[in-house]
């Protein structure tokens, strides 16, 4: 049995799909079960569970296996690595009381550095804590930027042709990779039930720079998209006009200056993987 939290985001979701496609028992965790309703009708067993209820955690684990594990988002919070550290050491009880023999963890690039990359130092944090239980193999997925999130700049493109990027640096390349492959490579993960801490680190099939992603898309909308280089100092302003909290947003802005830095990239520890989705794949979403 295999029990996956944030089955109702875009990682667990993959994760959930593959183990039960692959003939595996899988539990899915969810604050809301009406949200993961397909997952029970292709054989999931599906209980009420909440990240920030660490109650509830040691109970959904209870005569497991194995295990999917991640800190899901939240942009209005206003201490998101609080935030982070609270569900890090939930699960982390809950597996004393409720021990599996190998758990997959959504990490991230830059996982190694405990400073200077914003919201990925909750992996940072992550890896250390889970590394202490005793009793269980970890398998920690560290992924690229996330392909999905450049979505997110959906009706500038759409609408004005411009794909806004704070700090300069569009024609740089660098590591996306698409959730799919996440989930893939992490139900994989789980299912060659390694005894020993692992680390994978997971890329798209080739690097892309924001120069890359505009042409994509002005290829894929039938129209000129240009990058339009903002300055760093606009960044907080304007994401909190988007709904961020200023926390987030500026933890957002860490994370920008660290990959200018150099700070956010790979550490080459552990196996290097690459995704199969590529970023014209993602970005079709844009026709829609």
């Amino acid at each position: 049995m295999y029990v996956v939290f944030g089955a109702t985001g875009n990682t667990g979701h993959v994760v959930a799909e593959t183990l039960l496609a692959r003939g595996q028992k899988v539990r899915v965790v969810a604050r809301d079960p009406a949200k993961v309703e397909a997952l029970r009708a292709k054989g999931a067993e599906v209980v009420k569970g909440d990240v920030l209820d660490p109650a509830s955690l040691a109970p959904a684990l209870a005569g497991a296996t194995g295990a999917y594990f991640l800190v899901p988002p939240d942009a209005a919070t206003d201490d998101l690595v609080g935030r982070g550290r609270r569900i890090v050491d939930g699960y982390v009880a809950a597996l004393r009381k409720s021990p599996v023999a190998h758990a997959a963890v959504l990490s991230s690039v830059a996982a190694q550095h405990e400073k200077g990359t914003g919201p990925i130092v909750i992996t940072h944090y992550a890896e250390a804590e889970f590394a202490k239980v005793t009793g269980t193999a970890f398998t920690f997925v560290r992924a690229a930027y996330f392909m999905e999130n450049i979505l997110a700049n959906a009706h500038p493109m759409k609408a004005d042709g411009v794909l806004p990027v704070f700090g300069g640096g569009e024609g740089f390349p660098f590591p996306m990779v698409a959730t799919r492959d996440i989930g893939e490579v992490a139900a994989e993960a789980l299912l060659a039930n390694t005894k020993e801490n692992a680390w994978i680190e997971l890329s798209g099939p080739k690097e892309y720079s924001m120069a890359d992603v505009a042409a994509i898309a002005g290829k894929l909308l039938g129209r000129e998209v240009k990058t339009a280089v903002l300055p760093i100092d606009a960044m907080v302003p304007t994401l909190t006009q988007f709904g961020l909290s200023a926390n987030v947003a500026g933890l957002y802005r860490e994370m920008t200056e660290g990959l200018g830095k150099g700070l956010v990239a790979f550490e080459g520890k552990g196996r290097a993987v690459r995704g199969k989705v590529g970023l014209e794949q993602v970005l079709a979403a844009l026709k829609g």
